[in-house]
């Protein structure tokens, strides 16, 4: 059976992005789905983030340039059972140059992934984007089953929601990728003690309904320093609230999409 395809995507930056990507991926294989989590950010924050080095070569730069395959890239997070990377490096920055260039440029990731989705050895695979909606993103979006959304919970922050939705409309018009739905918005960074959060929530829960998940990430200094140290949330602090966050949202992905456990 192919994996379930993730891209968890905001052209806005510091939203917990990446942040949610690690510790989704990682909780999800807590519970026994076997999880790739796939670093698109030429920043590499979701590589330093579970304690991996950035080595050039490592990525998937070289497989969507036409060289090597992607299985090849694939490395086991040593911290976790079911969980495992295709890291990111500095020279992803040029794939964007690179995949212009290309016939179907817009379709090179969900190409070189192909063989991964289909092997049997993965139930789930999450990309992480940069934040920006430029090519790697888009080719992320191609290659999507599902758009997960990590919203934070500020009006300045729902600015760029109808933007993403709207490129999400576009490819799916246009044939780039039919399938792709919007597979949930997380509202992160969430301060109960603020009334502007409880607003924000409340005004995106009316717009969109079920679409918005039930958990709130909540906003916590514990998740922020975690990736500093290389570290899942669950391994930083495992018993805070920003763990029992992830756990909850992980079983939500999973009841939702209705994933192998």
């Amino acid at each position: 059976m192919a994996a379930t395809v993730f891209t968890i995507a905001n052209q806005k930056g510091g939203v917990g992005k990446t942040t949610t990507a690690i510790n989704t991926s990682y909780a999800l294989a807590a519970k026994g789905v076997r999880t790739i989590l796939i670093d698109l950010d030429p920043q590499a924050n979701a590589t330093s983030g579970l304690g991996l080095e950035k080595i050039q070569g490592s990525s998937l730069y070289e497989p969507l340039c036409g060289q090597g395959v992607a299985l090849d890239k694939i490395k086991p997070v040593g911290t976790s059972n079911n969980l495992y990377i295709i890291p990111s490096e500095v020279d992803m920055a040029a794939i964007e140059i690179e995949l212009v260039q290309r016939d179907n440029y817009l379709v090179q990731l969900r190409e070189c992934l192909e063989p991964v989705r289909n092997c049997g050895d993965y139930d789930v695979i999450i990309i992480d984007c940069p934040p920006a909606l430029g090519m790697l993103s888009m080719n992320s979006l191609a290659a999507a089953d599902y758009l997960l959304i990590a919203l934070q919970c500020e009006y300045m922050a729902m600015e760029g929601l109808g933007q993403i939705l709207n490129v999400l409309e576009k490819l799916r018009e246009a044939g780039v990728n039919e399938k792709l739905e919007l597979g949930g918005i997380l509202m992160t960074m969430f301060d109960q003690r603020t009334n502007l959060a409880h607003q924000v929530v409340g005004e995106v829960r009316n717009h969109f309904d079920e679409l918005v998940f039930r958990t709130t990430i909540p906003r916590s200094i514990r998740i922020s320093e975690a990736p500093s140290f290389g570290q899942s949330i669950f391994e930083y602090d495992p018993h805070g609230v920003g763990a029992n966050a992830y756990h909850y949202f992980a079983g939500e992905i999973i009841e939702r999409f209705e994933l192998k456990k």
